[in-house]
């Protein structure tokens, strides 16, 4: 048995054995008890039919030949609308019509008595394979890893600091918390974690703040058939689809405070207790948890677990916001433009470098999220940047109203008529608004504009460079 493949693999695989003969229950549960964590057995169908109505079995060793029903006669597990379970049959009375019926049974394979535990194990090893394969088929499904790359973009200083805690951290098999403003990135980083970690298992990912708070404990833990009204399949749950890899759990913050002490038994005793069943099944998962909220400030006031805060804050991954790495917009705003075209089936854009300043003066609220957004939208509008954020942000220098010297009353000491400064004026209704002499030059209206532009927000150039859609001198 020295091909087996590592133990690792198969801690969340349970196997039935069904023989009448206690010496085959035994032997068979030795050599299996050392490479699976759960191994049960039975001596007749209705004693493991009790048995699967409890736990979820991966594979089922069943004789044909058993007192009262025999093997081929369990219909409940082989039925094709419930069955979630490789079956391998024996039999040491074998001829043609019993191999037809074991194989329309459903049987993955068909073993003779007596035989040696060799041949034994490679079966159980060839559906033990079969199993992990959809798992990882299945998390797969799940999973966007194959059109979305896990390279952090970017080198400013704050980026490069990320990059290094990344590294840093990831070979741990300690629980990660990734902290971040929405939008930020932090399943890019748990992917990153992942992938630097050199687990064999996959990558799942999970929104807490997407699935119901009454489906959550099936989502993650699984579930036996029969469990709850409706549950007419037994289902694995994400724990043990991840096992051996990374469950990546965002929003963790919104998830109900009866799941948090489950997720903490979980992770305490690594071993997980699908809903309906008796048996806990043992697992192999890291958890790389996210969250947009101040944990510490749920922690205090009473809507999130301090144990499970301090068991998932093991180590920790601050996420900077996108104002803060703004040498990075350039590389972003290149590598955006490329995926985008790509995607949708146009010409890649080039960007002036007036184009850039306009994007490195904004604040960028919703993140990195936010500025993907906009260059897909000025994309497929044709628009480069600097002018499509002129026209969203309304800020196109009007053209001042043609006053007379006599209608006009200076502004600020400086402001008497050719000054670079504003006058106020009333329209027809005495209105008082601020006008332009029609001497003036549009050189001095623009200029006249941006300083009073710059008064009504106390002088912050960046807050009035930011409403007129200018760059930004760093």
């Amino acid at each position: 048995m020295s091909d087996f493949p590592s133990t690792s693999l198969w801690t969340a695989v349970s196997v039935l054995v069904v023989d009448d003969e206690p010496g085959m229950r035994a032997i068979l549960k030795k050599a299996l008890s050392k490479k699976f964590a759960q191994v049960d057995v039975a001596g007749s169908i209705e004693e493991a039919e009790t048995l699967r109505k409890r736990c979820h079995f991966d594979l089922l060793i069943v004789d044909i030949n058993l007192p009262g029903r025999s093997g081929i006669e369990w219909h409940e597990a082989f039925d094709p609308s419930t069955r979630r379970s490789d079956v391998i049959f024996m039999t040491g009375y074998a001829d043609l019509d019993t191999a037809i019926k074991a194989l329309r049974a459903g049987a993955s394979d068909f073993i003779l008595k007596p035989f040696n535990l060799e041949q034994m194990m490679q079966s159980v090893s060839r559906c033990i394979e079969r199993r992990l394969v959809e798992r990882q088929n299945f998390a797969l499904q799940r999973d966007v890893e194959r059109i979305h790359p896990v390279d952090i973009i970017g080198d400013a200083e704050t980026t490069q600091k990320m990059k290094n805690v990344i590294a840093q951290v990831a070979p741990s098999l300690a629980a990660v918390l990734v902290e971040g403003e929405s939008g930020t990135g932090k399943e890019l980083v748990a992917r990153a974690l992942h992938q630097l970690s050199k687990r064999t298992g996959p990558f799942v990912p999970l929104n807490c703040g997407a699935i119901a708070p009454d489906l959550l404990e099936s989502e993650l833990f699984g579930h036996v058939s029969g469990a709850f009204t409706g549950a007419k399949k037994g289902r694995e749950g994400l724990f043990r689809v991840a096992n051996n890899g990374t469950l990546f759990l965002d929003e963790i913050g919104e998830m109900p405070l009866s799941m948090q002490s489950s997720l903490l038994r979980a992770l305490e005793q690594k071993a997980i207790r699908p809903v309906g069943a008796e048996r806990e099944v043992q697992i192999d998962v890291r958890i790389v948890a996210a969250t947009n909220r101040n944990l510490k400030q749920e922690v205090e006031e009473g809507r999130f677990r301090r144990d499970l805060y301090y068991r998932l804050n093991v180590l920790t991954v601050e996420l900077p916001a996108l104002r803060d790495r703004l040498d990075d917009i350039p590389t972003l705003a290149h590598h955006f433009t490329q995926v985008l075209a790509k995607e949708l089936g146009m010409q890649a854009m080039n960007w002036t470098h007036e184009d850039i300043q306009a994007m490195q003066s904004y604040d960028w609220p919703g993140n990195i999220r936010e500025l993907r957004n906009m260059m897909e939208r000025c994309i497929l509008l044709g628009k480069p940047p600097a002018e499509y954020w002129r026209e969203l942000q309304g800020d196109a220098i009007p053209l001042p109203r043609m006053v007379q010297p006599n209608q006009m009353q200076a502004v600020g000491a400086d402001a008497e008529v050719g000054s670079n400064r504003p006058c106020r004026c009333h329209d027809e209704n005495d209105v008082e608004q601020f006008c332009y002499p029609t001497d003036w030059t549009l050189k001095d209206v623009e200029k006249a504009h941006i300083l009073q532009v710059v008064d009504s927000h106390s002088g912050n150039k960046s807050a009035a460079a930011r409403q007129l859609a200018l760059p930004v001198k760093r």
